[in-house]
C-alpha cells in the first residue's frame, strides 16, 4: 500500500521561506516521478512543480519559478519543495503526488497523471 505523508507546512509572513518534505512508503517499484500541486480555497488544483525519477529533469509552473525549488532524495523515498520569498497568493494545501513513469527522465504537469496523492499540508501566507 503506497502512502504519502507531507509535512513541513505552516503560516509565515510575506518574504519567509518553507521547506516541505513528502515521504513515500510502499514503493515496489520504479521508476516515478514526483510532483508538487497546490489548491487554494475555491480553485482547482493546480501544478507546482515536478522532478523525474532521475532527478536530471525539472518543471515549475511559472509562478513559482525562480522562487520555489523541487528536489528528491530517491534512498529515502523523499522528495522536498524549497519555497522562497512566499508571497500571500502562495497560501494553498500543497500536495504530493508520485506518478509511476515510463522513463527515469519524464515527469508531468497534468494532475491526471498522477497515480498516488499525499493528503496535503496547509502553507498560510499572510501579507
Amino acid at each position: 500500500q503506497v502512502q504519502l505523508v507531507e509535512s513541513g507546512g505552516g503560516l509565515v509572513q510575506a518574504g519567509d521561506s518553507l521547506r516541505l518534505s513528502c515521504a513515500a512508503s510502499g514503493l515496489t517499484f520504479s521508476p516515478y516521478a514526483m510532483g508538487w500541486f497546490r489548491q487554494a480555497p475555491g480553485k482547482e488544483r493546480e501544478f507546482v512543480a515536478a522532478i523525474s525519477w532521475s532527478g536530471g529533469n525539472i518543471g515549475y509552473a511559472d509562478s513559482v519559478k525562480g522562487r520555489f525549488t523541487i528536489s528528491r532524495d530517491n534512498s529515502k523515498n523523499t522528495v522536498y519543495l524549497q519555497m522562497n520569498s512566499l508571497k500571500p497568493e502562495d497560501t494553498a494545501v500543497y500536495y504530493c503526488a508520485v506518478d509511476v513513469a515510463w522513463s527515469q527522465s519524464s515527469y508531468s504537469r497534468r494532475t491526471s497523471d498522477y497515480d498516488y496523492w499525499g493528503q496535503g499540508t496547509q502553507v498560510t501566507v499572510s501579507s
